[in-house]
């Protein structure tokens, strides 16, 4: 039987393949570092080290009589003491680490991301890569980056509906009731149609009734689609004087628009209608004074792309 390939060229192999793996490997981790997230990517660079490490552990089976005369030189311990010291630096990732973090492109899979700096607070929603949302709030004289406002984000239907939260505070619920109230309204509703499978309270195909979000930010037909509403709620915890704030836009993706403006649509009052918690968005009056300097302006941008 004649020998394919001999055992010097086995070897050779295995290591032309360790290289070239070792190349895609930190070809793909430098695109990643600069590029935005991408699961294929990622998915190339965490299967191609798997495949590396099969091809590390052929390597090292070939070599093995030469690999453990490099065990006996204090060069092999300091290059091995070096590497861990690094992997352990980049996995704690002081100040500085950080630092060098924040200039990647690659921000992750996660669909938002909220941010609060001294000029105020931005949040972000790419649901897809033809749909990227940003809201920028600009700071008031009021806002402090120390003790920033609470704030929730979320989406109405045009029957005044909630049908999805953007953005939940991280403490404080009491204090943004408006959004509360409606939250738990639609959760409510959710879990009494989860019990009645007849009564379809989550999704219908009346264009006010739906609670599916999917319907009016990413729509099967763009034709059919309704307006909706983003709201937002803010309030300042250490101003026990004040109320809470609700700003509102309408989107309508049928006459898209880029830049929107969120205009000031009142401040929440508690009452009851028929023995039941109700809550009503009464008009700003002179009663209201630090509370309108927490936000300087609100700005909705929302990027769309057509598919094809």
């Amino acid at each position: 039987m004649v020998r394919v390939f001999s055992k010097g060229s086995r070897r050779r192999a295995v290591s032309l393949l360790v290289a070239l793996t070792f190349l895609v490997m930190a070809g793909s981790g430098v695109l990643a570092f600069f590029r935005p997230f991408s699961i294929r990517l990622v998915g190339l660079h965490s299967l191609m080290g798997f495949v590396f490490l099969v091809f590390v552990v052929a390597h090292v089976t070939n070599n093995g009589r030469n690999l453990k005369t490099y065990l006996k030189s204090r060069v092999v311990w300091l290059v091995t003491l070096v590497s861990v010291g690094l992997s352990v630096l980049f996995y704690l990732q002081p100040s500085p680490v950080k630092g060098v973090l924040a200039l990647s492109r690659n921000l992750g899979p996660a669909l938002d991301r909220f941010e609060a700096t001294g000029e105020g607070m931005v949040y972000h929603y790419h649901p897809s890569d033809d749909y990227r949302l940003k809201l920028t709030l600009m700071a008031g004289p009021s806002y402090e980056v120390e003790a920033p406002p609470r704030v929730a984000i979320w989406l109405e239907n045009q029957g005044g509906y909630h049908i999805k939260t953007l953005r939940a505070p991280e403490s404080g619920e009491d204090d943004l009731p408006y959004w509360q109230f409606k939250r738990d309204g639609w959760a409510k509703a959710k879990a009494e149609a989860e019990k009645d499978p007849e009564v379809d309270a989550v999704s219908s195909p009346t264009p006010n009734g739906s609670f599916d979000p999917a319907d009016y930010i990413l729509p099967a037909d763009p034709e059919t689609s309704t307006p909706f509403r983003l709201l937002i709620e803010i309030n300042d915890p250490d101003d026990g004087n004040q109320p809470s704030l609700v700003y509102a836009v309408e989107i309508d993706n049928l006459e898209p628009r880029t830049f929107q403006l969120l205009d000031l649509v009142g401040y929440p009052v508690r009452e009851e209608q028929e023995g039941k918690e109700a809550w009503a968005l009464f008009f700003v009056d002179d009663s209201v004074t630090t509370a309108l300097g927490l936000v300087d302006s609100a700005l909705l941008e929302i990027n769309r792309r057509s598919g094809g």
